[in-house]
């Protein structure tokens, strides 16, 4: 006889509900397609006849049925989402889309507010969900859960170094809200709202699939009017309120020039003009992966040296960690450090330069190796944490 696979096989609570159905006269078939619905392994008719020859299942009551049956007819088939199972999931992804709404739309003024807050909402229900599936707590003794910002000071969390970076500074300018008027910050920091979303659709895919994309789900904004560099230009002078300018200082502040760049921390385009009359010209996006894309950075962007890249050797890095969190750091949780985390090869191997070239680079003229200040930026991260920093010294040499 051949072995019954457990996934195709009916649970504890289905095999009730089944029986109730089957004594309401439903047929096999029909009983068989509700059962189905939003199972990943179906479960097939014979199933369905063991339930009716078995006296011993007890019959579910009526509202246990319905319940079921509403639940059964919850589930997204596009996306595989379930009203009552995947809440959180659902209300995560219609925030995220309420926010590039509300911004995108012409006849509303209260834009950077309502992205900042909508999109905030929006990442926390996403790594709510990805602790709850994992199993921590997500509920403090109050009853209230745990803040976005706390998540992403956990060493496990799964998002980047860019993408916490973005939601840092959106969070200060959610802060802000409720104090300042915002209302002429809305182009200030277009770059980090769209960064912001382009993050969110790559970590809801990665933490829960790729059918969760919103990719086909919102289309580039229209409008009236066309893009006249010359007025576009004419805006930009316009002075900046001095609040607005604070804050974005703020956002800013500490950040190195890599941190800046990151196009997980604030996204950028570059724009051409094609040769064309006046009535027909237009704006080009390049892909900056292209190799269109690299021809331009190749002319726009000057080329940084190494030693301006990676300016720091292994004692400054100690010196400068130690400024920035009061903790003693010394030469040897240095090398523990680059050897955890794999920033560089040990001394002696046939490949010295095959560093992680975010962090560190080797120098053969003089045969020793320098970081940069994502590097320093990342240890002041993990030793900010009593995990991390204990993490890093119980590496062994």
């Amino acid at each position: 006889m051949p072995v019954r696979k457990k996934a195709g096989a009916l649970t504890p609570d289905e095999k009730p509900i089944v029986k109730a159905l089957l004594a309401r006269k439903w047929r096999n078939q029909d009983i068989q397609d509700l059962l189905n619905r939003g199972r990943k392994a179906t479960v097939n008719s014979a199933r369905i006849t063991e339930v009716k020859q078995n006296g011993r299942i007890k019959v579910a009551t009526d509202n246990e049925v319905e319940f079921f049956i509403a639940k059964k007819k919850a589930w997204d088939s596009k996306t595989g989402l379930n009203l009552f199972d995947d809440e959180r999931l659902i209300r995560a992804r219609e925030a995220i889309c309420l926010a590039v709404h509300v911004f995108n739309s012409p006849t509303t003024n209260f834009k950077t507010e309502m992205f900042a807050i909508l999109a905030n909402v929006a990442w926390t229900y996403l790594m709510h969900e990805h602790y709850d599936r994992k199993g921590s707590k997500i509920v403090d003794a109050n009853g209230r859960t745990v803040e976005l910002s706390k998540l992403l000071r956990r060493n496990d969390c799964p998002l980047s170094g860019g993408m916490k970076r973005n939601l840092e500074a959106l969070k200060e300018i959610r802060d802000a809200v409720e104090h300042k008027l915002l209302g002429k910050s809305d182009g200030t920091w277009l770059s980090l709202f769209q960064a912001c979303c382009l993050n969110f659709d790559k970590a809801i895919c990665d933490l829960f699939g790729d059918e969760l994309s919103l990719q086909n789900d919102l289309a580039f904004a229209l409008q009236f009017a066309k893009l006249n560099i010359d007025q576009i230009a004419t805006v930009q002078k316009y002075e900046v309120p001095e609040h607005i300018a604070a804050l974005d200082a703020r956002l800013r502040e500490g950040k190195t020039g890599d941190e800046l760049d990151d196009l997980e921390y604030r996204f950028r385009v570059v724009y051409t003009l094609d040769s064309a009359s006046k009535s027909q010209s237009h704006i080009q996006f390049v892909n900056p992966g292209s190799e269109e894309g690299e021809e331009i950075r190749n002319i726009l962007i000057k080329h940084k040296p190494a030693d301006e890249l990676y300016p720091h050797k292994p004692g400054k890095v100690c010196e400068l960690v130690m400024q920035r969190t009061a903790t003693k750091f010394t030469s040897h949780n240095h090398t523990q450090a680059w050897r955890l985390y794999k920033a560089r090869p040990r001394s002696g191997a046939a490949k010295p330069d095959a560093t992680n070239r975010e962090y560190c680079i080797y120098h053969a003229a003089h045969g020793d190796y320098t970081y940069s200040d994502t590097w320093v930026m990342f240890l002041i991260e993990k030793i900010s944490t009593q995990e991390g920093f204990d993490e890093i010294r119980s590496t062994k040499l």
